[in-house]
């Protein structure tokens, strides 16, 4: 570990990236209530909205959010919220959130294909 001057351990960065642009891109999904909700719901030391200079969450236009911590926090909690997020808005019937990388997630619409071949039995 590196050692910072004054003798504490530097803090540790984690930084996770949420992609919504399949979604963004159709207007189905809406990134600015997303980042208000991940802001008002993430829990520090218990408590929620005070993120404080621990947590910094960013929207990067309408294609992704980078949410960037200090303190030890889940990807799973991430994803966590963000099906909440999804239950919601009514959304998680046509939206997934898959693991694309170690730390990014990236939601995406279920593959709903219908083969001619199956036809109503009467």
């Amino acid at each position: 570990m590196v050692k910072a001057a004054s003798g504490k351990t530097a803090a540790a960065k984690h930084k996770f990236v949420i992609d919504y642009s399949r979604p963004a891109s159709d207007g189905v999904f809406d990134g600015a209530a997303f980042e208000k909700f991940l802001h008002d719901r993430i829990k520090v030391e218990g408590k929620t909205g005070q993120l404080g200079d621990n947590i910094k969450i960013s929207r990067n236009g309408d294609t992704n959010l980078t949410v960037t911590s200090t303190i030890p926090i889940s990807k799973r909690y991430l994803k966590y919220l963000t099906k909440k997020f999804l239950k919601k808005n009514t959304l998680r019937d046509w939206i997934r959130v898959v693991a694309s990388s170690k730390d990014s997630y990236q939601l995406r619409f279920y593959n709903i294909q219908t083969d001619g071949d199956e036809e109503e039995e009467d």
